[in-house]
């Protein structure tokens, strides 16, 4: 019989070494610290920071997000300009023709009366000069900046949101490949060790040591085997597909993946309380609140009087009656109070309306604290069982080892069947792959823990990329007076 490499396992205080010439079955590679690796050039590989680096900078859903925030930043401009100056200058030519008839007094012998007629062409010019500034306007401008303020920093704390939800994914996206990857390898390794069993199980059956069933016993374990490839196969691609989705590109040597538990609280009432402070959803939430309350005090400053100056000056040329050379100019400059005294009702409905929705939105930032909480909760819940479950996995496998180890002296000795090896074969797959997933989740995991609490971004993982910050291209517009191009920052 052929020779198979041995499970080689390294753990902190210990060493085990397993050398069997005639076990047949090749191992993933599996290391310790929650860790899921593949034997690739470190010169080619790709980490896992450096591919959430890439989907930081490329992914579709954060850039469109940010452009999203970079139109929400003009808010600000917009309702400043309410007590900003409006000046406007009109500007008429054209020609004109006409006739005159004009009274010119009765006939002293006949009495009747007596007209003078004329026609003319004229060319009517002029132009129009105006100018008014609001002195004062019961607050609305200043509720709106306020409004617009509040809702610019709710749109980026909506922002972090979507960071690590991308940060999140792509995390998952590498880990999944990662698994797939190593379970396929898994699978194609158990068809070999199952094609080795089925050519022993028939050369024992060719001597009379083994019947046709066990014949029959080890082909249908290798056809389930091959079925159970081309199903990670199919997984595998899917996982890269998702992969080139969210990361923007193919998956290429990934690198070994560690989770990010030094980053989280280390107590669950810790993380809770770091969650409600910081979580961007709970900010955007409050920022909300803040939002509403202005615009509540805005719609309120309809009912309160408003306080203006226009100026302006006209200068016109053959615009009286259409007359050649006639002449016109004038100046004015006027004051102008409104007191706003009944206007349907309508007025009244809407600081009700926008009230209302004060309160709705108070609702909302204690649903958004109980989301937090409770994803907290759930995270952590689930980092723990993951850990837990990869110490389990790892425990059984060890036994699954030695089961088969011992199964298999016995089955040449007559004491086991050929159906207890490929049993026993099957446990310790079982159990590899159970432990390629929990190493998977234990790093997907402490990825969605600390997402969670709200420290998934790209500065609290140091990656090697510029830190987006939406702050500048708010200070290029916020008192930006003229101009139609949008700033270069991006």
């Amino acid at each position: 019989m052929r020779q198979i490499e041995a499970v080689v396992k390294n753990r902190p205080g210990t060493a085990r070494t397993n050398v069997s010439a005639r076990r047949p079955f090749l191992s993933a590679v599996l290391l310790g610290g929650f860790v899921l690796a593949f034997d690739v050039p470190a010169a080619h590989a790709e980490s896992l920071l450096s591919a959430l680096a890439r989907a930081y900078v490329g992914n579709p859903d954060l850039n469109q997000n940010r452009a999203s925030v970079r139109a929400q930043d003009e808010e600000a401009p917009k309702a400043l300009a309410g007590l900003r100056p409006k000046a406007s200058f009109q500007a008429i030519a054209g020609a004109q023709t006409g006739a005159a008839k004009i009274l010119a007094g009765r006939s002293a012998i006949t009495g009747q009366r007596q007209f003078f007629t004329d026609e003319f062409i004229s060319y009517p010019r002029g132009a129009t000069l105006a100018v008014s500034q609001t002195i004062f306007d019961g607050g609305h401008t200043e509720s709106a900046f306020r409004q617009a303020e509040s809702s610019v920093l709710a749109a980026r704390a909506r922002l972090r949101l979507t960071e690590q939800a991308v940060l999140q994914k792509s995390a998952a996206a590498y880990m999944n490949v990662l698994r797939d990857s190593a379970i396929m390898k898994l699978r194609m390794n158990n068809i070999s060790v199952l094609e080795q069993q089925l050519r022993v199980t028939a050369d024992r059956f060719d001597v009379g040591a083994v019947t046709e069933t066990d014949v029959a016993q080890a082909q249908a374990s290798l056809a389930q085997a091959r079925s159970a490839l081309y199903a990670a196969q199919a997984q595998i691609k899917t996982s890269v597909a998702a992969y080139r989705q969210i990361i923007g590109d193919e998956p290429r040597r990934l690198e070994p993946a560690r989770s990010v538990e030094s980053l989280l609280p280390r107590l669950l009432n810790e993380a809770v309380a770091v969650a409600l402070a910081e979580n961007p959803g709970v900010a955007a939430a409050l920022y909300q609140v803040d939002a509403a309350e202005q615009a509540a005090k805005k719609a309120e400053s309809v009912l309160s009087p408003t306080l203006s100056v226009s100026a302006q000056i006209v200068n016109q040329h053959d615009s009286i009656m259409g007359i050649p050379g006639s002449r016109q100019f004038a100046a004015a400059v006027i004051g102008q109070l409104n007191v706003p005294l009944y206007q349907g009702g309508g007025e009244y409905s809407s600081i009700r309306q926008a009230k209302e929705r004060l309160g709705q939105e108070r609702l909302n930032a204690d649903v958004q604290r109980d989301s937090v909480r409770a994803s907290v909760v759930s995270s952590y819940g689930m980092l723990e069982a993951a850990k837990a479950s990869l110490i389990s996995g790892r425990a059984t496998e060890m036994a699954a080892e030695t089961a088969l180890i011992g199964v298999r002296d016995e089955a040449r000795t007559g004491k086991r069947t050929t159906l207890d090896v490929l049993n026993a074969q099957q446990s310790l797959l079982n159990a590899r792959v159970a432990i390629v997933v929990a190493q998977r989740d234990v790093v997907v995991a402490s990825y969605e823990a600390l997402s969670a609490v709200g420290g998934l971004t790209a500065r609290s993982l140091n990656l090697d990329v510029p830190i987006y910050d939406p702050r500048l291209h708010y200070e290029q517009i916020r008192t930006k007076w003229f101009g139609v191009d949008a700033p270069a920052f991006r």
